[in-house]
């Protein structure tokens, strides 16, 4: 059986409204609830529904999966790859280093 675990949902939520930098205040605005909804959903006190969660994705610009799994999927890496590609070689050779630190290479 799926083992749905809300408050890692509700992280994944604070983190990519953090790093889009909107308040839970102008998220709820944005979805039409309330502050204490967005507040209950980053604390995984409460599931999200799935037409706010279709709603979510679009105003954080992940994907559904990501929000539910944490997993990124084809496009999400992409856009990373793309963010690579644009780095100037010393930065991209610090990254490289992270990657290659973080993968035990």
């Amino acid at each position: 059986m799926l083992q749905i675990d809300l408050v890692a949902i509700g992280k994944r939520i604070s983190t990519e409204r953090k790093r889009n930098n909107i308040t839970q205040e102008q998220l709820a605005e944005k979805m039409n609830v309330s502050i204490q909804m967005i507040s209950n959903l980053e604390r995984g006190k409460k599931a999200i529904k799935i037409n706010n969660l279709l709603y979510l994705s679009q105003i954080l610009g992940v994907s559904t999966d990501y929000i539910l799994t944490g997993n990124k999927n084809l496009s999400e890496k992409s856009a990373i790859s793309d963010k690579l590609f644009n780095l100037s070689s010393d930065d991209y050779m610090i990254i490289e280093a992270l990657i290659n630190k973080l993968s035990g290479k």
